[in-house]
């Protein structure tokens, strides 16, 4: 009776234990939110050690492992798991639970693992988990988790696995770690922890995995790392580490990740001991030196990336040995130097090489193609010369290609056609030269190509639509010519296409509305000249279009069908007609420019609707009316460019309105009315031209507001009124037109704290009075000054003249006096004309009062000018009374020789003189000497030798 008692009393404490158990678990489950059904068959009717995730004990009694993991659950973690006593195992992980991990998970003393990475919870870890004795496995990684790593971690004896990686933890790794004797794997990364890394970590002797990389840790690595004799995993990457990189790191690591830190010195040549090592990333740190390892000594490299620091020197030969089982090396953006490192060609398992960013020089080595397996190679901004190797096209796993930025010339070998595996060629920014080879249309999976900035001449190949996975292709900045083929329609793939400076021409072919996929289509600087095909409206995916500075012409509606546009730029062509309201449907618009067309009518109000743009250019066209004010609701314009057409109506009061505008320019139209006060809302605007227009009225107080404008131009208008004093507070002016309006009164004296004005400060041809202020002398760089055409009086402020940088100066037609300042000398006459009074060079020189002359010239010095001017009279006359009585006596002795004679016959006929054999003289003959105003005979006579020693005496 006793033992029957006994076997009841223990049935039914197990029926209250198993109650308990599936209880919990249905608690459980009513706690969480199963979007997939994943609970469905944890019902009372069916035993709960067949329910999904759960396993029990061998009695099947207890619950020892519960494995949700994946399953879409929500909710927070169930505080009825604590009342699960047994449990050894709990996976939660990869679901979207929210919440704090609970502090009564402390209470599960038996488990062993606990998986809740991949989650959404928050909040600290709490510190309860150190109660876990038995725990072997912490994996609560990926989560929202934030506070500091708890320092009792260092209990968890028996723990072989603490994953904390990509979460919000913060502090520092906590010097208890070193307790962990048996611990395995320790993953830290993706954290905000800062701090040192303990040198009590080596006392986890039986770490393999330390993994540490993006956090903010500082410091040395510490030397008690390097007696970890069973690490394999070193990843202290994308940190603040310094100093040098230690000799010793364990003699078996596999994998050394130091890379974007802040190590310094060379690289030690203990690495080349790391025999076991496959990967070492020392990229992106301060590293400098030679590169001094050797493929020889580490036998099992499969990838060094050295890329991101300052190596010099060149390459050894034994980097790379024969055999080797190297599959990439990336040397990028060092100062490595000399030619092409020729050790590297022995590496014939290399799948990945980059050289990119170095100085190397010399020609492409033919050896190349003795990496057969090679499908990336960057060589790319060094200076390699010469030209492309023909043995390239042997190089078949040939997979990317760049080689942009050196100074390769020469032409593209035929037998880059043999890549079938080829899929990216940047051969951009170098020297090379000849035609496109039609062979490259063999390499069928290319995808994108761009020969950018060469020499490449002759047309595109016409077989390029054979290319039809080609997804880009930019031919800009070469000399190609003749038209696009039309083959190019069939690369449908086509997402981006740049023809533009180039000399090509012709029509486009229709069969560019198969390029469905384009999202950008630029042909700017070529002669591109027709119709653009209607059929182009068929490219819905358009976003940026350029077709500016060609000869297109006819209506450009078939590029307003796009509803996508980002940017569209016909600057420069012939396009006609009308704006069409269609542009509105672009939503994104942001850059809009139609300058130098002949497009007609008036802005389309549906413009208005365009809220992303902010670049609005539609110059010199024939555009008229008035703009409209639904143009109010480009809230986000910066630039609007409207000036030379025809616009007409008041200047837009909703102009303030914009106040991101920082460019408008109006100029050369029609408009009327007033400057509108409110573009002083513009606080942003650096440039305000609205010249040669018919607005009238003042200036308003308002322009002061604009304490950002660089330019104002206001010139050729009818306004009246004054200057507004408020303009000094434009501070950052370096342009300022206000001439040819009816300005009056004075200038303000307040231009002179305009100390950034450059360009010019033109006033002229308006009614100011009064003088030129003298401030204006603090202008120290400005180089244009023109105030002519006013009505200014008094003198020229003698601190103009210290004005060194003026180069152009008119202060002609105004009333001003008095002398100029001597550095105006170098002036022209006609920057100072019509001023009745002024004077001094370049001017007449200033003369002292007349009373002033009277008195200094009276009395003695006035009797002897007088007698001076007599004496001097007399002597000319004299003078000259001699040289004609002179000249009619040696003429009377002539003719007194020729009647003896009688050598000489007057013929009234021809009114001629004869001497001896006809020859002939003329009085007509004698010149002036302009040396001796003396008058002497031609040098053509002939005379006899009396006449030949006639002399004539000199004036």
């Amino acid at each position: 009776m006793i033992f029957s008692f006994f076997l009841g009393s223990v049935f039914v404490v197990s029926m209250g234990d198993i109650l308990s158990d599936q209880e919990s678990l249905l608690r459980i489950k009513s706690e969480l939110e199963d979007p997939y059904g994943i609970l469905e068959n944890w019902t009372s009717e069916t035993n709960f050690c067949s329910w999904n995730g759960v396993t029990c004990s061998n009695d099947q009694v207890h619950v020892v492992s519960l494995n949700l993991s994946g399953s879409g659950l929500t909710g927070s973690i169930p505080p009825q798991l604590s009342q699960l006593t047994s449990l050894e195992m709990v996976d939660f992980s990869r679901n979207s639970l929210t919440g704090l991990i609970a502090p009564y998970l402390g209470e599960l003393q038996e488990l062993r693992e606990l998986l809740l990475f991949s989650n959404f919870l928050s909040g600290a870890i709490p510190a309860e988990i150190g109660l876990l004795k038995k725990l072997q496995v912490l994996r609560i990684g990926d989560n929202l988790l934030t506070g500091q790593v708890v320092p009792n971690f260092g209990n968890l004896t028996e723990l072989r696995v603490l994953g904390l990686a990509y979460c919000q933890l913060n502090g520092s790794i906590p010097q208890d770690i070193g307790k962990l004797k048996n611990l395995l794997s320790l993953d830290l990364q993706h954290n905000n922890l800062d701090g040192l890394i303990p040198q009590e970590i080596g006392g986890c002797f039986s770490l393999q995995n330390f993994a540490a990389s993006n956090n903010r840790l500082e410091g040395n690595i510490p030397t008690s790392i390097g007696e970890l004799e069973s690490l394999e995993i070193l990843n202290l990457a994308n940190n603040s580490l310094s100093g040098e990189i230690p000799a010793k790191l364990g003699s078996n690591l596999k994998y050394l990740n130091l890379q974007g830190n802040e190590f310094g010195g060379e690289i030690p040549a203990e690495l080349n001991q790391l025999s076991q090592l496959e990967v070492l990333d020392l990229s992106n740190n301060n590293l400098s030196g030679a590169i001094n390892l050797s493929n020889s000594q580490m036998k099992n490299l499969q990838a060094l990336v050295l890329s991101d620091n300052f190596l010099t020197g060149s390459i050894t030969e034994n980097l790379c040995i024969r055999d080797s089982k190297f599959q990439q090396i990336f040397l990028a953006r060092n100062n490595l130097s000399c030619n092409f490192p020729l050790g590297i060609l022995n590496c014939s398992s290399l799948q990945q090489l980059d050289l990119s960013g170095n100085n190397f020089q010399g020609s492409l080595p033919s050896g190349l193609e003795n990496l057969e397996k090679l499908t990336d190679l960057l060589l790319n901004n060094n200076s390699f010369s010469g030209t492309l190797p023909p043995e390239i096209g042997n190089m078949s796993s040939l997979v990317s290609f760049y080689l942009f930025d050196n100074m390769i010339s020469g032409g593209i070998p035929s037998e880059i056609g043999k890549l079938q595996s080829l899929s990216i060629l940047y051969l951009y920014d170098n020297q090379m030269s000849g035609i496109i080879p039609i062979e490259l249309t063999n390499c069928s999976t290319l995808t994108e190509i761009d020969f950018t900035g060469n020499h490449f001449t002759g047309s595109i190949p016409a077989t390029i639509g054979r290319l039809q996975n080609l997804s880009f292709l930019q031919l800009r900045q070469n000399g190609l010519s003749g038209s696009i083929p039309p083959s190019l329609g069939y690369c449908r793939k086509l997402r981006i296409l740049v023809l533009s400076d180039n000399k090509m021409s012709g029509t486009l072919p229709p069969t560019l509305r198969f390029l469905s996929e384009l999202l950008m289509f630029s042909l700017y600087n070529n002669s591109f000249e027709g119709p653009l095909p209607e059929s182009l409206s068929l490219l819905k995916k358009l976003r940026i279009v350029n077709l500016s500075h060609n000869k297109f012409t006819g209506s450009l509606s078939a590029l307003t069908s796009s509803n996508s546009l980002t940017l569209l730029d016909l600057t420069n062509n012939s396009f006609s007609g009308l704006i069409p309201s269609s542009l509105a449907m672009s939503k994104n618009l942001t850059r809009l420019r139609l300058a130098n067309n002949l497009l007609t009518g008036n802005i389309p109000p549906q413009l208005g609707q365009l809220k992303e743009l902010y670049f609005l250019d539609l110059s010199f066209n024939n555009l008229g009316g008035e703009l409209a004010p639904e143009l109010s609701g480009l809230r986000k314009l910066k630039h609007l460019l409207l000036n030379n057409n025809t616009f007409s109506g008041p200047v837009p009061t909703w102009l303030g309105s914009v106040e991101e505008l920082g460019e408008l320019d109006l100029s050369f139209n029609n408009f009327t009315g007033t400057v509108p006060p409110e573009l002083g809302n513009c606080s942003g605007l650096l440039k305000l031209s609205l010249c040669s227009n018919t607005i009238s009225g003042k200036i308003p107080p308002e322009i002061g507001k604009l304490t950002s404008l660089n330019v104002l131009n206001l010139q050729k208008n009818n306004l009246s009124g004054p200057i507004p004093e408020i303009i000094q507070q434009c501070k950052k002016l370096y342009e300022l037109r206000l001439s040819e309006n009816n300005l009056s009164g004075s200038i303000p004296s307040q231009l002179g704290t305009l100390t950034d004005l450059q360009v010019i400060l033109d006033l002229s041809k308006n009614s100011l009075s009064g003088e030129i202020p003298s401030s204006l002398g603090n202008l120290e760089k400005l180089e244009r000054l023109n105030l002519s055409f006013n009505h200014l009086e008094g003198k020229v402020p003698s601190s103009l003249g210290k004005l060194s940088s003026l180069h152009r100066l008119n202060l002609s037609n105004n009333n001003l006096q008095g002398q100029l300042p001597a550095t105006f000398s170098g002036f022209p006459l006609s920057s100072f004309l019509n001023n009745d009074n002024l004077c001094g060079p370049p001017l007449l020189s200033c003369w002292e009062p007349a009373k002033h002359v009277k008195k200094e010239l009276s009395g003695n010095a006035i009797m002897g000018i007088i007698v001076a001017i007599v004496f001097t009279s007399t002597v000319i006359c004299l003078a000259l009374l001699y040289i004609m009585l002179r000249i009619w006596s040696n003429w009377r002795e002539v003719s007194i020789s020729c009647s003896e004679n009688g050598g000489t016959e007057y013929k009234r006929e021809d009114k001629k003189w004869v001497y001896g054999e006809d020859v002939k003289i003329s009085i007509t003959e004698e010149f002036w000497d302009k040396n001796t105003l003396a008058l002497v005979p031609s040098q053509k006579k002939q005379i006899n030798s009396s006449v030949h020693n006639m002399h004539f005496p000199a004036l």
